[in-house]
């Protein structure tokens, strides 16, 4: 059984400098008096825009790790946020799930970029015949890779809300053409490249999402918050992928199958929030992001900083 994950506590102000300015589905920020941010992980986990009563062991440190591997990555195609994952104005007992962070003013809208249709997407073309507006060709299932990949933004929504698709017209209205442009262009340049490394490592990577924003002194369009992670992406063994229904994954679509499934007794169109998550399940997605980072990284998540800071 993994460890009892262990609940971000949030900073003393008066001790480092740090001073809360925000809470999300995942992730705590913090303001420093050097002007920067220091963005914490947590373990909690969200699903059909709830966060759940149960924690996931490790998984802000996994999801850093990664981001931090994945911004590696991507350096030569576009810029960002992170400026450390080790410094010491980082508490210890935020050591590998917290990055140093430039400030960013962020973009709402979330960039998504889709490869194969499944999740809402799936759902869009089966009412409209269309994902965000752009027309697929007829008799896709679930599951399907599409002729090339698609650009199907969102507006960003506040925590317990959910993320309304929009077309890339709307985004033009709300960033400007040269914006909306930029935001395509990257995200989809970002994609390709996640997906040929995914590929590689034997991954399929379905979708995910991105978050931008702009450096608040040179103004320059770069990366925010996380960068494919389990949370933000859907990634599918390849050896098993087959069209025409729900894929095996290595992200937390395991744990929103079990809440919809007869076992959770859940129903997600009430009032109700969801109820905790049973030990099996915990473990089995904490494996789930656990493979996900080694299989992309070739690394081992025992080795994510595993010297201690002098």
């Amino acid at each position: 059984m993994p460890p009892t994950p262990a609940t971000v506590q949030p900073a003393n102000p008066s001790d480092g400098g740090l001073t809360h300015i925000h809470s999300g589905k995942v992730r705590d920020l913090y303001a420093t008096d050097t002007g920067h941010l220091v963005m914490v992980a947590s373990d909690r986990i969200s699903a059909f825009d709830h966060v759940l009563a149960t924690e996931i062991p490790d998984k802000g440190r996994i999801l850093t790790a990664m981001s931090v591997w994945w911004f590696g990555q991507l350096a030569d195609l576009v810029g960002n946020h992170l400026l450390s994952y080790d410094d010491e104005l980082i508490p210890d007992a935020w050591r590998g799930r917290a990055m140093l962070c430039a400030k960013l003013d962020m973009i709402a809208v979330e960039a998504v970029v889709r490869g194969y249709l499944t999740g809402g997407g799936l759902l869009d073309y089966q009412a409209t015949g269309s994902v965000c507006g752009i027309a697929l060709p007829p008799g896709l299932t679930d599951g399907d890779r599409l002729p090339e990949p698609i650009f199907t933004p969102a507006a960003k929504a506040a925590v317990g809300e959910h993320d309304e698709n929009i077309s890339f017209a709307a985004v033009v209205a709300q960033v400007g053409e040269r914006t909306a442009g930029r935001l395509r262009k990257l995200s989809l340049a970002i994609y390709a490249r996640a997906r040929e490394l995914a590929a590689d490592r034997g991954i399929l990577l379905a979708d995910t999402k991105f978050e931008f924003g702009l450096h608040s002194c040179t103004g320059e369009l770069m990366l925010g918050d996380e960068v494919l992670t389990p949370d933000s992406s859907r990634f599918w063994p390849a050896d098993q992928w087959r069209p025409g229904g729900r894929q095996p994954s290595f992200d937390k679509q395991y744990v929103r199958d079990w809440l919809t499934s007869p076992a959770s007794g859940w129903d997600r169109h009430s009032d109700r929030p969801p109820p905790p998550l049973p030990e099996d399940v915990v473990a089995a997605t904490r494996q789930r992001y656990l493979d996900a980072y080694e299989r992309l990284t070739g690394l081992r998540f025992a080795d994510w900083l595993a010297p201690a800071r002098s």
